[in-house]
């Protein structure tokens, strides 16, 4: 598999919202977003000023989302607030990972996973974020409130047939044990039994990151630039 559907994956977020997670929609015309507390993601049917009037009531003063591509028109009220590339990379097959003793991870354990994550990417993983699919983490000593989540990966985009792996995080402290990779095999493995083929996003310049997920199978198919956009405070 050297490419993904470009249809899909041009605007992810935008099929997602449209097929997958359209029950997670906040929609107005032809603008789509997740919910403020899910994820910092919208997008729009058509790259047009209506639309992007459309999102603008979406978002509050002060708030941003992230948009896939970048052409988009000016619109006074909305503010570009600069641009992120990412590597789109599939899963063409399975692997094998030493176990981990991993848990899966709920609402309940929803500040544990924001706190880890904001480690590495602050500002995506958000309370809700959880809602968009299944994740699972491994805890230091225990679960109970002297526990401490560790690593964690699950799934957020999904889209007909794809579903994207994401929140991988590992403490800085517990990193080199394997723990991302083992967790990163276990979410392929459940698509793998559900027929679906696993794809991820990585920040263009999080080469470490993308040496991994090479070793571990992943192939290159494209590169994508988000744009994020604010409504002034």
């Amino acid at each position: 598999m050297d490419t993904l559907p470009g249809r899909l994956f041009a605007d992810p977020a935008w099929h997602a919202l449209t097929t997958q997670h359209s029950h997670l929609a906040v929609i107005e015309g032809d603008a789509r977003r997740y919910p403020v507390n899910v994820a910092p993601f919208a997008a729009l049917a058509k790259p047009t000023e209506l639309a992007l009037w459309e999102l603008h009531s979406l978002l509050a003063p002060g708030e941003y989302v992230w948009l896939f591509g970048t052409h988009y028109p000016e619109l006074p009220e909305l503010r570009n607030e600069g641009t992120l590339e990412c590597v789109q990379m599939v899963l063409p097959r399975q692997f094998s990972a030493k176990p981990a003793n991993m848990q899966r991870l709920s609402g309940a354990d929803s500040d544990a996973m924001v706190a880890l994550t904001d480690i590495a990417f602050p500002g995506f993983f958000r309370s809700h974020t959880y809602e968009m699919g299944t994740y699972y983490g491994v805890w230091l000593d225990s679960r109970d409130e002297s526990g401490q989540l560790v690593a964690m990966a699950g799934e957020r985009l999904t889209l007909d047939g794809y579903t994207e792996i994401s929140g991988v995080c590992t403490h800085p402290e517990h990193r080199g044990k394997g723990l991302a990779t083992s967790l990163i095999a276990r979410v392929a493995r459940d698509h793998a039994e559900q027929g679906i083929v696993s794809f991820l996003h990585v920040t263009a310049t999080n080469t470490g990151a993308i040496e991994l997920y090479l070793r571990l199978g992943f192939i290159e198919t494209g590169r994508v630039v988000l744009t994020r956009i604010a409504r002034p405070g």
